[in-house]
């Protein structure tokens, strides 16, 4: 099976199955059709006095950050905060200041980033307009604990929640309420100048305010929320923590605060953008295509299982079919040596429940290029997937019950691998009916 291949545009690689190939093809069209080249407005703010600044966070921080250079009349100043590896090498843009932090956990980069967001947000003056570009990935690139806390404090509670199952809301809940430029506080930084954001969303719903922890939007959670979800998973959080989560001090800033009655908060691009664009190319190759939405948020393997269920169930009737869902699965991690990401998690646990059914083929990817802390943005399945893992000696229950999926797949040579792909709407799935000629 080739499955170390790529795919630009409408250029299809060449791949011993022709389901593979496909199946590629989707992946790039669902990446491209969410890039900031495709989603980012024509045109820039133009405040009538004062500056425009521009500031972009997150794993497709450098690529919106190049569109916007682009199509800016006047040259750009600005920050760029994103993950090590998400920026072009020797990247020197005039004006512009690029600080690689870290992901998924929070390192003394990230405190740098946070830092220089907020001195920048300060500095600017009524007149002055501030265009945040905001893509996922910012909860870990920008960390401005509160007072009392610590960088290892976080550290240590982002691992423990994104170790516990809770959903992606509910984790941003907990970080908003231990941060001093998360849930808003960026805008209140900026006073009295234009505040506007471009989002490429990466949560499922496209809540604005949980993109990156939302450092310039209002927020709707609490204290209370945030102490109930430690509750509700059991986080063994540093007592640092749970004072901070105590002190009403940490509550964040009530909306009429921000000065954002007249601001301008778009979210440009979403995983429902990339999955219609992929069932419409899927419907020109003749498929029958099911979307099942872009808010999944099941535990990953108990997904693909049941998609697994489903693709049996409508491959009965002999049809060319390709089975869409999009969303940001949960994992529980049970061995914390393990390797592996969500999607490679959902593609592991459709293969154990498909078990060789001819005619069934899958990918799942994170439409960032990387899944969990790998370097695969996921990987694939077909209908030999299991006899050959049995052929090299590979337990597939085993790999899945110890959180090995990435070596599963590595040994098979069925990972995905694109490298950072400048844009993130979060997991992309696709399973691939082929029916009967």
């Amino acid at each position: 099976m080739e499955a170390l291949i790529a795919t630009t545009g409408d250029t299809i690689v060449q791949s011993n199955d022709t389901a593979l190939t496909t199946l590629h093809a989707l992946f790039d069209c669902a990446v491209q059709s969410v890039s900031a080249e495709s989603a980012m407005p024509r045109i820039l703010p133009e405040p009538a006095h004062g500056r425009l600044v521009v500031v972009a966070v997150g794993k497709a921080a450098a690529d919106m950050m190049r569109v916007a250079r682009m199509r800016a009349r006047k040259p750009v100043d600005g920050l760029i905060v994103t993950r090590y590896g998400h920026a072009p090498e020797g990247l020197d843009w005039p004006g512009i200041e690029l600080i690689e932090a870290g992901h998924p956990y929070p390192d003394e980069n990230s405190l740098r980033g946070a830092e220089r967001a907020l001195e920048i947000a300060h500095s600017l003056h009524a007149g002055d307009h501030l265009l945040l570009l905001l893509s996922g990935g910012g909860s870990a690139l920008l960390a401005a604990p509160v007072e009392g806390l610590s960088l290892a404090d976080k550290q240590a509670t982002t691992k423990l929640l994104l170790r516990s199952g809770a959903t992606i809301s509910e984790i941003n809940c907990v970080r908003k309420h231990l941060s001093r430029i998360k849930g808003g506080r960026l805008a209140v930084a900026a006073g009295a100048a234009q505040v506007t954001t471009w989002i490429i969303s990466d949560v499922p719903g496209d809540d604005p305010s949980f993109v990156s922890s939302g450092p310039t939007v209002p927020d709707l959670t609490s204290l209370q929320m945030a102490r109930d979800i430690i509750a509700k998973y059991r986080i063994d959080a540093p007592k640092s923590v749970t004072r901070a989560l105590a002190d009403p001090a940490n509550e964040t800033p009530a909306a009429d605060s921000l000065g954002l009655a007249g601001g301008d908060i778009r979210v440009i691009a979403r995983a429902r953008d990339a999955l219609s664009a992929v069932a419409t190319r899927g419907t020109e190759l003749g498929f029958t295509v099911s979307s099942l939405g872009d808010q999944l948020q099941a535990e990953a393997r108990h997904l693909g299982a049941s998609h697994a269920a489903l693709a049996r169930r409508l491959a009965g009737d002999g049809k060319k079919r390709l089975i869409l869902s999009g969303g940001e699965t949960t994992v529980t991690v049970v061995n914390p040596k393990g390797r592996g990401g969500r999607n490679m998690e959902y593609a592991l646990g459709l293969a154990i429940a498909l078990d060789g059914a001819p005619g069934i083929w899958a990918l799942a990817c994170d439409t960032d290029g990387i899944d969990g802390t790998e370097d695969a943005a996921g990987a694939v399945v077909g209908p030999d997937t299991l006899a050959r893992a049995r052929a090299l000696g590979l337990d597939p229950a085993k790999h899945l019950a110890e959180n090995n999926a990435y070596l599963f797949f590595k040994a098979l040579g069925d990972l995905v691998m694109t490298g950072p792909t400048g844009t993130n709407v979060n997991d992309f799935r696709a399973v691939l009916i082929e029916g009967q000629p």
